[in-house]
């Protein structure tokens, strides 16, 4: 057997959801796009239970001014488990010199993962979070370590 348990997966509470957001850098940023769902990759710092990430102008940053409900999800593997976060926030632009410099300087630098010129800066303020761990099977043994005459 390969993949995952049939264990239920575990529920994680909000300070291990914290914990496992702040050990990434990239996430998928959910929103509505003329009433149709699309999802971006974004380059996230969590600082104090805020979230910012760093734009260009476009579809994302013009969608964000006029449909501010938003997720962003992140995902990993360690060791013998997979885990799920899910934020659900009000994202905003910042405006202003005094708001950008604040996120510029409240922890280490946000830096993208592209090299593209991202100017605009815009902070999700949480309003839930939801995490889920699932458990990894162990993997089959190689046909090399099972004895003569075994069926796989």
């Amino acid at each position: 057997m390969t993949g995952y348990t049939n264990d239920a997966p575990e529920v994680l509470d909000a300070t291990t959801c914290w914990a496992l957001i702040a050990g990434t850098r990239v996430s998928r940023l959910a929103v509505s796009v003329r009433g149709e769902p699309d999802i971006y990759p974004v380059s996230v710092r969590a600082h104090d239970g805020t979230l910012t990430f760093r734009t260009i102008p476009g579809t994302k940053l013009a969608t964000l001014v006029t449909n501010d409900r938003v997720a962003l999800e992140w995902d990993g593997v360690d060791g013998d488990s997979a885990w799920s976060v899910v934020v659900h926030g009000t994202a905003r632009r910042l405006d202003t010199a005094e708001q950008v410099s604040a996120a510029e300087s409240a922890a280490e630098p946000l830096v993208p993962l592209v090299d593209v010129p991202t100017e605009e800066w815009v902070r999700i303020d949480p309003h839930a979070v939801s995490g889920r761990r699932f458990h990894r099977a162990a993997a089959p043994a190689s046909d090399t370590d099972r004895s003569p005459g075994t069926r796989p």
